[in-house]
């Protein structure tokens, strides 16, 4: 397994990625050697020194607390990292839609992280373990630190992230579910989190089956007059990114808190719910 840089930003900041496509190299998607820092490092725009926000120190803690408390399952480091990434980060949806921060995140500051988490296990064809390239440089539903910010930023119901932990303990509900439009409604986002709990679906194939219901009702029924939900206040969210300077270290073993916005009505989301389990029952689920 690579080894955490030897030499460390102290802030985050922007590679693109044909910057970062040098370092993307055979070993390191091998997951047998990293890279020293040093060059990567002059190759990255900087982002304003005046933010705190961007220290690299409370991230790197977080995943190196990640990698000792779950060494012996680490699929359950996604919903344990992903609330406390998402609160210690406080990034404003624009700025996490900007890849480059991501690539620096995961190849200057935790590229170790990356592939302790996401090395495939050895196949039964002899093939060597790797690691997919898009873990490090991706999508945002399959880049190992992004997909985890907007699970915790889709998922959330207001401050309280413990419909994320929910949502990030299923794979398949992460992946099918932030590539769709859809997931932006928050009693959408939430009743889905509703039907796992209920163990309506449960499988990958259960999920793939419900989204695809779902995705294919919402293009002929608005799902925010079936359950409206409550508009949100700019202000809090930038209330909460200038309290970055004074915030303390998010909890390990409680959950932090997010912006605090108005929940959910829960009407909406208990509306959503049912209508959910209805409509998965004549879901096409393969092998059902």
């Amino acid at each position: 397994m690579i080894e955490k840089p030897h030499h460390l930003p102290r802030q985050l900041a922007l590679l693109s990625a044909t910057a970062a496509d040098p370092f993307l190299t055979e070993d390191l998607l091998k997951g047998v050697l990293g890279h020293g820092g040093v060059d990567l490092a002059k190759v990255v725009e900087p982002l304003p020194e005046d933010d705190a926000r961007w220290e690299v120190e409370p991230v790197r803690e977080l995943v190196e607390d990640a990698m000792h408390e779950f060494r012996d399952d680490r699929t359950k480091a996604d919903a344990w990292l992903a609330p406390r990434l998402h609160a210690t980060l406080r990034l404003t949806r624009r700025e996490a839609a900007d890849r480059r921060i991501w690539n620096h995140l995961a190849l200057a500051v935790a590229p170790d992280y990356v592939a302790w988490r996401h090395l495939s296990a050895p196949a039964s064809d002899r093939r060597e373990p790797r690691i997919s390239r898009a873990r490090f440089s991706g999508a945002p539903d399959r880049q190992c630190f992004s997909r985890l910010w907007w699970a915790a930023e889709m998922f959330r119901n207001g401050k309280d992230y413990s419909p994320v932990v929910t949502a990030c303990a299923n794979q398949d509900l992460i992946h099918s579910a932030l590539k769709r439009a859809l997931i932006d409604h928050r009693p959408t986002a939430l009743a889905l989190v509703r039907v796992l709990e209920r163990g309506v679906a449960s499988t990958g194939r259960d999920i793939e089956g419900l989204m695809t219901a779902v995705n294919a009702a919402g293009a002929t029924l608005v799902y925010d007059v079936l359950a409206p939900d409550e508009p949100r206040d700019p202000e809090v969210l930038r209330q909460w990114v200038v309290e970055a300077e004074s915030a303390p270290p998010v909890p390990r073993h409680s959950l932090p808190d997010g912006p605090d916005e108005e929940p959910v009505p829960e009407e909406s989301v208990a509306a959503l719910t049912d209508y959910f389990a209805d409509l998965f029952e004549t879901a096409p689920v393969r092998g059902r």
